[in-house]
């Protein structure tokens, strides 16, 4: 029966009408999901934090998606790694404690211990044939940008090196790597991850669903976004980011999960940030020396999504848990050396995203009420939601 399902979605995307909305089948079966994890997510880069999460040797987190377990840590060399949180003898989780710091993982089942670089250091009674440099974690592949940590469990990730290279002029005066995470969290909608991410990707339903968004961002009407851009230019100049855009997505990636999207918009006239009253959050990003009023949708591989003002960065994770379970997961990051109560409010820096993300939930879930019915067929796609398609030809390439 799963096979079955798995050849009804190949046939879907066979006859898929370009512009229109993807079939219910992608979105309620589960050999579907089962497939996403294993061919989708299992092969793309994964956002999953900031190297200042593991400072020093020995810190490491935990980063979960579907079945999939992955230790992220820091090693005694000070190099970041990861590595499946499998362990080699009978398959139990080695690490349970979200994050931490660690001289060794021990597996809490029979006490196979590994290093942190993930080698096996011993395996009790196990007799002397037994060769323990063969029984190490399974690694997982590591990339990091500006500090930006993403991971990937395909021995074979998709090259990011030539896109990320022409991404670094333009992200370097904002200093990545000089941030600290000020808050995260996370927000679980029962619907299939593709709806989630799909609804990131648009802002078609910007202005009748985010009416705090829509407040400051004019990204919620393409006629508003032309009409303030030309200044916007002018003042990110002023304070020292480039003004040039990077869209290396669809066929313009340099290679397929490549692919990397940069361009900064203009916030309507009395902000400064994604604030309430319009007002800065928090001290400016690296060596930028003062506030445009824009805000940067930065995209990296097919999975990963940032907002950058010129005081914070918020990073959007859209994690499956489920045929219909997603966790949508937020991060906020300041500059390293901002202090929470003295350089920025926690609650005023998280408000915009926190309200956006409760509007979001409903909207998706939903959006999954409907699809589930067996009286959905898709729709043609609005002009505003232009990043579909490419969504959906990185999806298909999966096949």
């Amino acid at each position: 029966m799963a096979q079955d399902d798995l050849q009804v979605m190949r046939d879907l995307i066979k006859t898929h009408r370009e512009g229109f909305a993807l079939d219910r089948h992608f979105y309620t079966s589960k050999a579907v999901y089962d497939d996403d994890i294993k061919a989708f997510w299992n092969h793309n880069w994964i956002w999953v934090g900031h190297v200042s999460q593991i400072a020093d040797p020995g810190d490491y987190f935990l980063f979960d998606y579907g079945p999939e377990s992955v230790i992220v840590v820091r090693d005694r060399e000070g190099d970041v790694r990861a590595h499946m949180n499998v362990c080699r003898h009978r398959g139990s989780r080695v690490c349970l404690e979200k994050q931490g710091t660690a001289r060794v993982f021990s597996c809490p089942y029979h006490a196979w211990t590994f290093g942190l670089d993930g080698k096996l250091r011993g395996g009790r009674a196990m007799g002397p044939e037994f060769e323990p440099k063969e029984y190490g974690l399974f690694p997982v592949q590591v990339q990091i940008f500006e500090g930006l940590i993403f991971i990937c469990a395909d021995e074979n990730p998709p090259d990011l090196a030539d896109s990320l290279a022409q991404l670094k002029p333009l992200a370097a005066p904002m200093q990545l790597e000089r941030l600290k995470l000020a808050h995260e969290a996370s927000y679980p909608v029962p619907a299939n991850w593709k709806l989630a991410i799909e609804n990131y990707l648009e802002c078609y339903h910007c202005a009748p669903s985010h009416q705090e968004y829509a407040r400051s961002h004019s990204l919620k009407d393409p006629a508003d976004v032309e009409k303030y851009a030309d200044a916007l230019r002018d003042r990110s100049a002023a304070i020292g980011l480039p003004i040039e855009e990077l869209d290396m997505t669809g066929p313009n990636a340099a290679a397929p999960g490549a692919d990397v999207y940069w361009r900064r918009y203009p916030l309507f006239p009395g902000y400064d940030t994604g604030s309430k009253d319009g007002g800065a959050l928090a001290p400016p990003l690296g060596v930028l020396t003062g506030h445009d009023g824009g805000a940067t949708d930065l995209a990296v591989g097919t999975l990963n999504y940032f907002l950058i003002y010129a005081d914070h960065l918020v990073g959007y994770r859209f994690i499956p848990r489920g045929l219909q379970e997603t966790d949508i997961q937020i991060a906020w990051y300041v500059r390293d050396d901002a202090e929470e109560g003295r350089d920025y409010d926690r609650e005023a820096l998280t408000w915009l995203w926190h309200v956006t993300s409760l509007d979001d939930e409903k909207i998706i879930r939903h959006n999954q009420e409907g699809v589930n019915s067996h009286r959905f067929v898709p729709g043609p796609l609005s002009e505003m939601e232009w990043s579909l398609p490419g969504f959906y030809q990185s999806y298909f390439n999966k096949i």
